[in-house]
């Protein structure tokens, strides 16, 4: 089964420059622990829930003078919409992470998969040596 068959097609997004309490606003409404940070059209970063608390408000700065280029992680990993969700959550474990934002041929944001869409969709022997993975110390 291919990626763009069980991932979520209705991804939030920011720009840059969105300042964060904007951003926490998106996640409180949309009950969601991160939004993708794009910039033309391309994905340029990543930003959870964790980013906000630990390098904005832990770091002293304030959400809403802060904006989301400088706290977003800018190194992102994902996955093509073809590829094939086994291959995606082994990827997914390797990596420690429970979202990736999924790219089509053109490099252009066309979702994002999840744990949550992995457990719905596939086996749970998978998912759960995915979480494993995920859980394990450094």
């Amino acid at each position: 089964m291919q990626i763009k068959e069980i991932m979520s097609k209705d991804v939030e997004v920011v720009a840059p420059d969105a300042k964060l309490h904007e951003v926490a606003r998106k996640m409180m409404s949309r009950d969601c622990g991160s939004v993708v940070v794009v910039e033309d059209g391309r994905l340029v970063g990543m930003i959870t829930d964790r980013d906000i608390a630990l390098r904005c408000i832990a770091d002293d700065h304030h959400p809403s003078t802060t904006n989301a280029k400088q706290i977003m992680t800018p190194e992102i990993l994902y996955c093509m919409d073809t590829d094939d969700y086994d291959e995606v959550a082994k990827n997914m474990g390797k990596n420690k992470v429970r979202r990736l934002p999924v790219l089509d041929a053109n490099k252009r944001m066309v979702g994002i998969v999840s744990l949550g869409d992995l457990t719905k969709h596939t086996n749970y022997k998978l998912c759960g040596e995915m979480l494993g993975e995920i859980c394990k110390a450094a």
